[in-house]
């Protein structure tokens, strides 16, 4: 009998992750999942967060070991999980996220029309399954909430998801931000199955309430840091000048792949008919976006270097943040002094002043609901038990407006 090969990992929040099956190291050795060492987990963010530089690998190894964590857990409570299943709820955690761009959303917004990271998950995973002799359809199944063990699709996807205790977690950690950390491992061990669907057991409420208010104030205060913002919708602008020069026919600096996402029009058709497209599509990662920006410093365009001049420098755009839409005279005003500094002409300014809204609900209680098990057998969704802080403000959205636009001098407008 052959040895079982095993590999141990040693990562930095945990400790060492083993991977203990041969479908889970070929699957992590593939080409396609060793493209997530190559996306920042959080864009930009670094900008702001200097030790906020991990990566998308990192963060699917970290969502994989709790699920390993969480299967063991809930298979010690009497829950009926067979090895195939264990393997394959490991497997789609894995590639919860190897359908995203470089700098996460920047490509969906800025080159790729209307097509979602998560539907290039879904190719990629089933071109996988291909590659794999079917060896993905259970985790295809499991991952689309298709299987009839609903706890399963409910650890890789749901408001008390695996990839969500892990990214807390880790960019708090990354960051320094100590109001995201959370008892990931006493939320882990009060998980419980309930009715085939995924609960927390009644001791298990405040380790609940304590992670849905870590995110609130995770995305107030770092993903949508107003700094985080301005870098990261710069850098949208960016992409979407390029994408406008290359379809008039100018000539941009890129790598191969980024070259036939500025020079084409990518739709969703183009990745459901060819396999050229998610190719090219894989082949795409900070670097080839990284690297070109820093070319484009110098390219003739004048809205496309300056752009690209001040993100690498990190002379970002000023953001101001309202509760209230701004109205259209702010704009104006800002626009007429971003033309006269730089002389930039009336049609591009909207690339150096614009405005936008950034929503955010800590609880959803229209969205799959995080369920409470009591002692008694009664289930109650976290949201309506009695007293509990989510139900007073946590499940209300809140809604910032806010207006980008270069820092002109002191006696701004705004």
């Amino acid at each position: 009998m052959t040895e079982r090969k095993r590999k141990i990992v040693n990562d930095p929040v945990y400790g060492f992750i083993t991977i203990d099956h041969p479908l889970i190291l070929n699957l992590i050795s593939h080409p396609y999942y060793q493209r997530l060492r190559r996306i920042h987990q959080m864009a930009l963010a670094h900008l702001v967060y200097p030790g906020a530089m991990h990566t998308r690998f990192h963060h699917s190894m970290g969502a994989y070991h709790l699920m390993s964590m969480a299967l063991q857990e809930l298979r010690s409570k009497g829950a009926d999980i067979t090895p195939e299943e264990e393997v394959a709820a490991k497997m789609a955690i894995l590639l919860h996220d190897i359908g995203h761009g470089p700098y996460s959303h920047a490509l969906e917004n800025g080159i790729i029309e209307g097509v979602s990271h998560e539907e290039i998950s879904q190719w990629l995973m089933e071109a996988l399954n291909r590659e794999m002799d079917g060896a993905l359809s259970l985790t295809l199944d499991i991952f689309n909430g298709r299987y009839h063990k609903m706890f399963l699709h409910q650890l890789v996807s749901s408001q008390l998801d695996v990839d969500r205790m892990d990214y807390l977690n880790r960019d708090s950690f990354f960051t320094g931000v100590a109001e995201g950390t959370i008892g990931y491992d006493r939320i882990i061990k009060m998980l419980t199955v309930h009715k085939g669907e995924l609960m927390v057991e009644e001791k298990g409420i405040y380790s609940i309430e304590k992670f849905i208010i870590a995110r609130r104030l995770m995305y107030w205060q770092v993903y949508l840091h107003k700094t985080v913002l301005s870098a990261e919708n710069m850098l949208v602008k960016i992409l979407t000048r390029a994408k406008a020069l290359a379809q008039e026919g100018k000539e941009l600096f890129c790598s191969p792949a980024l070259r036939y996402f500025l020079y084409n029009t990518i739709t969703r058709n183009n990745f459901e008919c060819g396999p050229e497209c998610l190719e090219l599509f894989c082949q795409l990662d900070d670097y080839d976006i990284m690297g070109a920006i820093k070319v484009w410093t110098t390219h003739e365009d004048k809205v496309l270097s300056l752009l690209c001049k001040w993100l690498i420098d990190r002379n970002l755009f000023k953001v101001v943040l309202s509760n209230q839409p701004f109205d259209g005279s702010a704009a104006l005003l800002l626009k007429e002094q971003v033309k006269q500094k730089w002389g930039i002409e009336d049609a591009d300014l909207d690339y150096f002043v614009f405005s936008g809204a950034a929503t955010l609900r800590a609880y959803n209680v229209n969205d799959e609901k995080i369920n409470i098990l009591f002692k008694d057998g009664t289930v109650k969704d976290i949201s309506s038990i009695d007293n509990a802080l989510i139900s007073h403000t946590l499940a209300i959205p809140v809604k910032k407006f806010y207006i980008c636009h270069p820092k002109i001098q002191a006696n701004n407008v705004l």
